[in-house]
């Protein structure tokens, strides 16, 4: 069954890494990992959340990352200089140029994320300019067809589910309208959009 993920799988996610390292320590090798890869200065996955769920974006990127092959941005990790505190010219001109070199936006939408200053005008931009932004529900228990509050509702959602190709089965994570009505984030992300489903 097609459900959203959950904060305590996304938690645990990063506490199975954290053993002998803290998220932040973890987040910065990820970081510095990453531009040293070809793909250095474009990312995937634009990773928009709250600065108060670092554990819970740790747990996410490694998800998305290790376990699904997408590279993540994190504001804060690759452009450590930005003061999020502060909303100013400066710090919305480097994202925008960071937006503007993903292929797709994620929200993390969490009980923190309700209190962002930077979230909704980062999903703004985002879906106004590429309309590629989906909402990343972190529910306390897995929910197949999400209800976001306000705008978040207009949004398509990501959920996990198994797949099965050519006998083997594997999990994926699915773009998804409503639970008749996805397409996967791989082929989301390279342009296609959520397709009816019988």
């Amino acid at each position: 069954m097609m459900a959203t993920l959950t904060v305590s799988e996304v938690r645990n996610r990063a506490k199975a890494t954290t053993v002998y390292k803290s998220a932040q320590t973890l987040l910065s090798e990820s970081v510095r990992a990453q531009a040293q890869s070809p793909r250095a200065g474009g990312y995937d996955i634009f990773l928009s959340h709250s600065f108060q769920d670092a554990d819970l974006v740790l747990g996410l990127k490694l998800k998305l990352e290790q376990d699904f092959g997408h590279s993540v941005y994190v504001d804060w990790l690759a452009d450590p200089q930005l003061d999020r505190s502060k909303v100013n010219a400066e710090t919305a001109k480097t994202l925008r140029a960071r937006m503007n070199r993903c292929k797709g936006l994620l929200y993390a939408a969490t009980v923190s994320s309700t209190d962002s200053k930077w979230m909704p005008w980062e999903c703004g931009y985002f879906d106004g300019k590429f309309g590629k932004a989906a909402i990343v529900p972190l529910t306390d228990s897995p929910v197949s067809d999400y209800k976001g509050q306000e705008y978040l509702g207009v949004y398509p959602y990501v959920v996990e589910d198994n797949m099965t190709v050519q006998g083997r089965t594997q999990k994926v994570l699915w773009v998804q309208s409503s639970p008749k009505v996805y397409c996967t984030l791989s082929s989301w992300l390279n342009g296609s959009q959520p397709t009816a489903h019988a």
